[in-house]
């Protein structure tokens, strides 16, 4: 939660608000491989991410055609070839996720990743401002704009495999922006919302996971209809 509100923030200067959305649904095609194979579905998941995110910067590197652009293809011939592929008894997690245990092992590298996520998001948030709000002064304060932008995707893809396995593809994006686009109405600078944003989702998950165990209700849309609402409520005017 705390890694997809750092990514949102980045992802909403990037203007990627629906692209952003829609790279979660790349990891769909090695889901439905890894369901119809019986391996681990993060790994699948995980495989058709980075190959679907080094093929989106790749285009996007020696084309001039919008990364958004780029990403709608990718995102509909994955999510085709998901649905064909996908046992359909397996479709339904796959979109939408599911809790089950996780062993010490899936505990502590899911806690190391995001960690880690963190750590990289921060080390490079001045660059990565610099890039987003002016890609001009990047080019001319020498920073490595292509290289920036595969950094980014590359964080992007880690933050949605983070959250594959309780979300799934469909809603993890959806975690990734909403946070951010409610931490976006009531911030008042760069770190603010970065702030925010992690506050939300964290708060997100915890009460999604509360209000799920509570009354029966399936995780994934819980999680997000209770950022959904966080959001509503930051559209509220506010007292100067």
């Amino acid at each position: 939660a705390a890694a997809s509100g750092m990514i949102g923030v980045f992802a909403l200067m990037r203007r990627m608000s629906l692209a952003a959305d829609a790279i979660s649904h790349i990891a769909l095609p090695g889901l439905g491989l890894a369901f119809l194979y019986k391996i681990n579905p993060l790994i699948g998941g995980a495989a058709t991410l980075f190959l679907g995110t080094i093929l989106i910067w790749n285009i996007e590197s020696r084309t001039k055609i919008p990364t958004e652009t780029i990403i709608g293809v990718i995102f509909s011939l994955s999510l085709a070839i998901g649905s064909l592929v996908t046992p359909r008894e397996d479709l339904i997690e796959a979109l939408f996720g599911g809790v089950s245990r996780l062993s010490a092992a899936e505990f502590s590298g899911t806690i190391t990743l995001a960690i880690l996520i963190i750590g990289l998001t921060l080390y490079f948030k001045n660059q990565f401002i610099i890039q987003m709000t002016s890609p001009d002064l990047a080019v001319v304060t020498g920073l490595k704009v292509k290289r920036l932008n595969l950094y980014f995707l590359l964080l992007f893809s880690l933050t949605v495999i983070l959250g594959l396995k309780f979300l799934g593809a469909l809603l993890m994006g959806s975690l990734i922006i909403i946070p951010a686009a409610a931490a976006k109405n009531i911030g008042w600078n760069t770190n603010s919302m970065l702030g925010l944003a992690v506050s939300i989702g964290i708060l997100s998950v915890i009460g999604g996971f509360f209000i799920s165990n509570s009354y029966h209700f399936t995780l994934g849309p819980t999680v997000i209809v209770l950022a959904g609402l966080i959001f509503l409520m930051s559209l509220l005017p506010r007292k100067n």
